[in-house]
């Protein structure tokens, strides 16, 4: 038994007639009526295994002691020109202790003396206006960017040097 398909070659005409149109619903516009859309894909952003919290939290944490550093560092400097036994009592108590953690930082340096709670809270204030006013984010996203850019570029030289034999145009390799 045969079968034949018969194919009217009317209906596949690559300019439908306005009849064939009218009825039709597009899974995608026409192009004319596409053009005065964005073309940008909805992409999800990438899913980051094994961390309990994301990578931005993590990055936040390690910024927030940071800040806290960077503080210590200014008022010390603040102190070693106007109170010099001020800064002295710092030194003291960052010999004795982690800058690691912040937070349990200035809460050790709080609990130290009187004199010493006044230095904390000098060192909250001074992180928290670095944070909020001085710290350019910009320009560590710019950094950031640049540097990852650059490894990845020296990175990939590095390595079709390593197995190319070839090194600026020139064969080194016999």
């Amino acid at each position: 038994m045969e079968y034949s398909t018969a194919i009217v070659f009317s209906q596949l005409s690559l300019f439908p007639s306005t009849l064939q149109t009218e009825n039709r619903t597009y899974l995608f516009k026409p192009w004319k009526q596409r053009t005065s859309q964005s073309t940008r894909f909805q992409c999800h952003k990438m899913y980051v295994p094994g961390f309990g919290t994301s990578p931005e939290s993590t990055a936040a944490q390690h910024l927030h002691h940071f800040f806290n550093f960077i503080a210590v560092k200014i008022v010390a400097a603040q102190l070693q020109s106007y109170n010099p036994e001020a800064y002295q009592e710092l030194r003291e108590f960052l010999d004795k202790h982690s800058l690691s953690d912040g937070d349990k930082f200035c809460a050790d340096l709080m609990r130290e003396s009187p004199r010493h709670k006044d230095l904390a809270m000098r060192i909250l204030e001074v992180r928290s206006a670095y944070c909020k006013d001085d710290f350019e984010w910009d320009n560590l996203k710019r950094l950031a960017s640049k540097m990852v850019d650059d490894s990845n570029k020296k990175l990939m030289t590095d390595y079709i040097v390593d197995t190319s034999c070839i090194a600026d145009g020139k064969q080194i390799c016999s």
